[in-house]
């Protein structure tokens, strides 16, 4: 498939600049992924559309302030995007500057001065004061997406991060998570439906745009997962009750898959799903066999963009359109501050 073949018209007017006053007040699209059926709902009707004995998996990362300006000594402005940090005082990020940045360049910010070690592909590896997480919490701002068009403001500490964040190292929000408040954390546990975590650290890469015509020539950039023993426990004792397994946000979906994947490369029987951490580069494009999810909660992503191809390839590349379309006359607020889908997937 080609790139175009993900292409949707989106006016600007309805990419969501801030969040709304109640987590849960967010409107939901409900789409039945082998019907195509739709319904419009909202986010605090979701334990309505689960089951007791559904299992919900939620990704519990949390977004580091990740952004900082400083100054070269010439006196020109650099950007600095924490994209990973590393041992010591070291850090992998995006540099953006009016001029080439180089090895050796010294950056002064409000924290003391950031070193610019070296190039690696297509980020940089930086010395700085302190340890790349305690620098960046303390000095840096919230790296809002490009698409929000204002300045991060105190209430984005707050609001970019979902209620169970926990994990320190992600750089953009795993955003279907920013639907949940405790009311309805409540009111699904009520339903009967049990909770479980992974780690996926979201990176600046997310926002990076697929520049192939052939999507299977797009090369997917790294973040780190972890899947652990209590979760794949959790995923066991649904399977074994019938329950269904529930991702919230692609996020959780890439570190479920990435962790069957991993389990299932020898002997082990067809679902199998053992704990597993490491980087994933996975790639979910029409086509690819689901191993863990049944139902994804999402928001709506950008045209074109990875994660629309992976919405995609769960519950069906025609479905998915019409119901962005519809979404669209409908008025839905898009992208990270906006509403959701609910998805049940496509039987191959």
């Amino acid at each position: 498939m080609r790139r175009q073949d993900f292409s949707y018209d989106l006016p600007e007017e309805l990419i969501a600049q801030v969040p709304l006053a109640e987590r849960s007040a967010s409107r939901m699209l409900v789409l039945d992924g082998p019907s195509g059926a739709l319904s419009d709902r909202a986010v605090r009707d979701l334990p309505e559309h689960l089951q007791r004995g559904d299992l919900l998996v939620l990704n519990d990362t949390r977004v580091v302030a990740a952004r900082l300006v400083g100054v070269k000594p010439s006196g020109g402005r650099v950007e600095i995007l924490l994209e990973r940090d590393l041992a010591g005082h070291e850090a992998l990020a995006q540099l953006a500057a009016s001029k080439p940045i180089r090895e050796g360049l010294e950056v002064h910010s409000a924290g003391g001065t950031v070193r610019v070690l070296r190039r690696e592909d297509e980020l940089w590896r930086i010395a700085l004061p302190a340890p790349a997480l305690e620098f960046f919490e303390r000095w840096g701002e919230v790296p809002l997406p490009p698409y929000i068009r204002r300045r991060a403001d105190h209430t984005d500490r707050e609001r970019y991060q979902s209620i169970f964040a926990r994990e320190p190292g992600a750089v953009a929000a795993p955003t279907a998570s920013l639907h949940f408040d405790e009311r309805l954390l409540t009111a699904l546990a009520e339903r009967g439906v049990s909770r479980a975590q992974v780690t996926l650290h979201v990176g600046a890469g997310t926002f990076q745009p697929v520049r192939t015509e052939s999507i299977a020539a797009h090369a997917m950039h790294a973040e780190r997962a972890w899947v652990s023993a209590a979760t794949c426990e959790a995923i066991a004792r649904t399977r074994a009750r019938g329950g269904r397994v529930v991702a919230v946000g692609t996020t959780v979906m890439r570190a479920l898959e990435s962790a069957a994947l991993a389990a299932n490369t020898g002997a082990a029987p067809a679902r199998a799903l053992a704990p597993w951490s490491g980087d994933t580069r996975l790639f979910i494009t029409p086509g690819f066999q689901f191993q863990v999810s049944d139902v994804l909660l999402t928001n709506f992503h950008l045209p074109e963009s990875t994660l629309l191809m992976l919405v995609c390839a769960f519950a069906g590349h025609r479905q998915v359109l019409a119901a962005y379309a519809h979404a669209v006359r409908a008025r839905y607020r898009f992208f990270s501050y906006g509403d959701a889908m609910l998805v049940t997937r496509e039987r191959a």
